[in-house]
């Protein structure tokens, strides 16, 4: 009897430490300005991104959408459009849609994470088919000096 409940006790320690799994995993390098996503661990796209320039650092660390906008402007920076918005930190921090696509690939914004309108679309219809508290966006890397 003692050793079914100490074994019993030990599965529930071992579930209960287990890391939460994302069902969405959008992962961005900062170093090669690239984000990566997959479904159920399976590799969906990998698409050229714009993180912070210098000044206006992305930060790194793992993060759970808190909102999304399919057409929000920014307050901050004079109305500019931010398209398909998934906002992942307190501070503001999102990736959305640029019509800049020539920049992207390049650290060039003021902090957000910008893809261009299509792959925004593409990534906004994923978390919501996902739910956003099945999502993880994970940062890493430095952002590469700017281009002189």
């Amino acid at each position: 009897m003692h050793l079914r409940l100490a074994a019993a006790l030990a599965a529930a320690i071992l579930f209960a430490a287990a890391p939460a799994r994302a069902d969405l995993l959008i992962q961005i390098d900062k170093a090669a300005q690239q984000m990566s996503v997959s479904a159920d661990g399976q590799l969906l796209y990998t698409w050229p991104a714009s993180t912070g320039r210098d000044g206006y650092d992305t930060p790194n660390g793992a993060f759970n959408p808190l909102w999304m906008d399919r057409e929000h402007y920014s307050e901050e920076w004079d109305d500019a459009p931010m398209p398909y918005s998934i906002f992942f930190t307190k501070q503001g921090h999102a990736i959305h849609g640029t019509y800049e696509v020539r920049h992207l690939g390049q650290p060039v914004s003021h902090g957000c994470v910008r893809l261009s309108v299509k792959n925004a679309s593409i990534l906004w219809d994923l978390v919501k088919q996902h739910k956003m508290a099945n999502t993880m966006v994970v940062l890493t890397g430095e952002t590469p000096a700017a281009p002189a």
